[in-house]
């Protein structure tokens, strides 16, 4: 019994801490399986932060003891943290694990083996918990890796279950990302992103900032691009930003979670910002990043949000002048605030985010059409067809060149490339040395 299978849901840390888990059950001698027939053991590493996230994990759980009746399936991850009667609602799970101490999953794993009872371990966080760091070798499968280096949220903004389900801000220690960074180089990633529960609460413990750690990364020879995962507004000062606008590995790229354009709604969210800070925040960006992205997430449909309140997040929405916009309807979660409050109807919610989707469409493809004429680094990460290679740019704007050598791949590779012309989701263009081909 030795092939495990891994089914993610939900955010990039939640991805990072995957492939980590592939590393500790690959040091117990599992194989990864790539389907659910062939496996002998599926763990499901689950979200909770939306309703949606809670019902797609659950119903995997169930599908797949469908498909396979003999596998031992682990459910871990956020959803079993923040919902203490998850014993009963999903039988189909023979090991219920939490977000603490997963190193030990496989260990519960060849224990479930020999004894075949049911295991429910989830650990309570206390408020001085340290960063787990977990055992991760990375393999060049991809350009860009994911790092995780902080985790948990102090914020406890009315909606919002992450607190309860991941505890309180704790970071990777400068040393440990340090030799993380290292090891992706030597594997020959060329692209890291930081990411977190809270990435810009990074360092708190240890006296440091999110810059410091930006630093950190921008040292290691061969790491050609740091980019940041989503950041909250309020952490950012000046003394950040002049630091970071000295690291040119740095992408000026910058996730900056809104979730409302209303001050109104903002109060009632509990988040630590009005709109007028948010977009002065992003005019000091603007300065020290001439050519910064701004992509985000709005929340549509919370509770006692009203049509104004609603009008207001959209006209604040394209003042900004986001380059992406994720859209996502407000879910209650149970044990918040936001719960308690009289609910905005199911059809209005609905309108609401179409609403929003469609100035968010409107508004990527006036920042994608901006693009035309410009030279850019492109870092190549795979050819999807015989007819194009992809990349990125530095503001993460998708790039595809026509690929006339079908035989040739420029995976990993920073190449410029002129911009010539734009679709609904990525721009085209011709590399500046054709000799590439």
């Amino acid at each position: 019994m030795n092939k495990v299978l891994f089914i993610t849901f939900g955010c990039k840390v939640n991805q990072y801490e995957t492939e980590a888990l592939k590393s500790v059950f690959s040091a117990k001698g599992f194989d990864e399986s790539r389907s659910a027939e062939e496996s002998d053991v599926i763990v499901v590493n689950s979200c909770t932060v939306t309703g949606s996230g809670d019902s797609k994990s659950l119903y995997a759980v169930r599908k797949l003891r469908k498909e396979n009746p003999e596998a031992v399936i682990v459910l871990t991850g956020c959803l079993p943290q923040a919902a203490p009667d998850i014993r009963e609602r999903i039988p189909e799970a023979d090991i219920i694990t939490g977000t603490k101490e997963r190193s030990g999953i496989p260990d519960l794993v060849l224990r479930y083996i020999s004894e075949r009872e049911r295991i429910v371990e989830v650990g309570r966080y206390g408020t001085h918990d340290a960063f787990e760091s977990m055992e991760y070798r990375s393999t060049f499968s991809r350009t860009r890796a994911f790092v995780k280096i902080q985790d948990g949220c102090n914020c406890f903004c009315s909606y919002c279950i992450i607190p309860y389900a991941r505890g309180r801000c704790r970071s990777k220690s400068p040393e440990e990302l340090r030799r993380e960074i290292e090891m992706l180089a030597e594997t020959g990633h060329k692209e890291i992103v930081l990411v977190g529960i809270n990435l810009a609460f990074y360092g708190a413990e240890y006296g440091l900032r999110l810059a410091d750690a930006v630093e950190e990364c921008c040292g290691v020879e061969g790491i050609e691009r740091v980019r940041l995962g989503s950041l909250e507004p309020e952490m950012l000062r000046d003394d950040d930003l002049e630091r970071l606008a000295k690291q040119w590995k740095l992408c000026p790229q910058f996730h900056l979670s809104l979730q409302s354009g209303s001050d109104r709604t903002l109060k009632a969210m509990n988040r630590r910002y009005t709109a007028e800070e948010y977009y002065q925040l992003t005019q000091r960006i603007l300065r020290y990043f001439p050519d910064a992205a701004f992509t985000t997430d709005i929340m549509v449909g919370f509770p006692e949000e009203t049509e104004e309140d609603h009008i207001e997040s959209m006209e604040f929405a394209e003042r900004i002048g986001f380059s992406k916009i994720h859209v996502f309807q407000y879910s209650p979660r149970q044990g918040t605030p936001a719960a308690k409050m009289e609910q905005v109807s199911k059809p209005v919610k609905e309108r609401r985010a179409d609403e929003m989707k469609q100035l968010g469409e409107r508004l990527r493809e006036e920042y994608l059409s901006g693009q035309v004429g410009r030279i850019v680094p492109v870092l190549f990460e795979r050819e999807n067809s015989a007819e194009y290679h992809q990349g990125c740019a530095p503001d993460h704007t998708l790039i595809k060149i026509s690929r006339k050598n079908s035989e040739k791949s420029l995976r990993n590779r920073i190449i410029s490339v002129i911009i010539e012309g734009y679709s609904h989701d990525h721009c085209f263009g011709s590399p500046c040395d054709e000799s590439i081909y």
